[in-house]
């Protein structure tokens, strides 16, 4: 009940133009995972939603030396490393089928009340306590996401197949997004080998957002969702230069 895993197989479909799982599949794949370890707690969806709540991603940092590749199985595996009132950290690893690990995800989620959309003390919710595995997680933790005082900028009004049962802009559409900032030369020569992303205030349907980038450093770009000026997403994508053939 501490861990749990899933073991996906990445049809030809799901991949990249370079034949690789996608990073909005993966972001799929770890929300999917989480919620089957918190259903066989009894705290899914239709546990929390009798009580007008529901689990929300805070923070995510994704880091891959290598992604699954087309036709291959792979398998996520899931743990709660720590919790406090606020905030839960979940992690994962990620591994190919032959159990070589490709890298790990860090997640911290919270539980809002549907109604005043604040957070609720999860402190007193006993099964993290009974089922905290302890087991660190190796890559460093999210850095601070700060502002954007430079770059460019492109704007987007959501829509309707953006958002998710919550209402609000779906974690997965937002990394799509962020990723068409870069063109299909730059994922030919890199991949994202880093991924990090905050969530600070909710987006809905029919808010125009600006896309801000800051790539002055081609190799550690920098992001954000800015709505009426202020802040909505933060992120950041560090790229590892591919070998050549591959």
């Amino acid at each position: 009940m501490k861990e749990f895993s899933r073991t996906y197989y990445l049809a030809a479909g799901e991949c990249t133009p370079q034949g690789e799982m996608p990073l909005p599949l993966l972001m799929t794949r770890i929300i999917d995972v989480a919620t089957g370890h918190a259903n066989l707690w009894g705290v899914g969806y239709e546990k929390l939603i009798a009580d007008n709540h529901v689990w929300v991603l805070s923070r995510v940092t994704i880091e891959l030396t290598a992604y699954p590749r087309v036709n291959e199985d792979y398998t996520l595996t899931t743990w709660i490393e720590d919790y406090n009132r606020h905030f839960s950290q979940r992690n994962m690893r990620l591994q190919d089928s032959h159990g070589n690990v490709l890298g790990y995800v860090r997640t911290i989620w919270m539980v809002i009340d549907l109604t005043t959309r604040s957070s609720v003390d999860i402190s007193q919710l006993s099964y993290i306590k009974d089922n905290v595995s302890g087991l660190p997680c190796p890559i460093a933790p999210q850095s601070r996401l700060r502002p954007l005082t430079a770059g460019n900028q492109v704007s987007y009004t959501f829509g309707y197949t953006d958002c998710d049962f919550n209402r609000h802009v779906n974690t997965v559409r937002y990394i799509e997004h962020l990723m068409n900032l870069f063109d299909m030369q730059h994922y030919d020569t890199c991949f994202i080998s880093r991924m990090e992303i905050a969530f600070i205030q909710e987006t809905h349907y029919g808010d125009t957002a600006m896309l801000q980038l800051d790539d002055s450093d081609p190799m550690d770009s920098r992001m954000s969702v800015v709505v009426d000026g202020k802040d909505h997403v933060r992120a950041r994508f560090v790229w590892h230069r591919r070998e050549q053939g591959k």
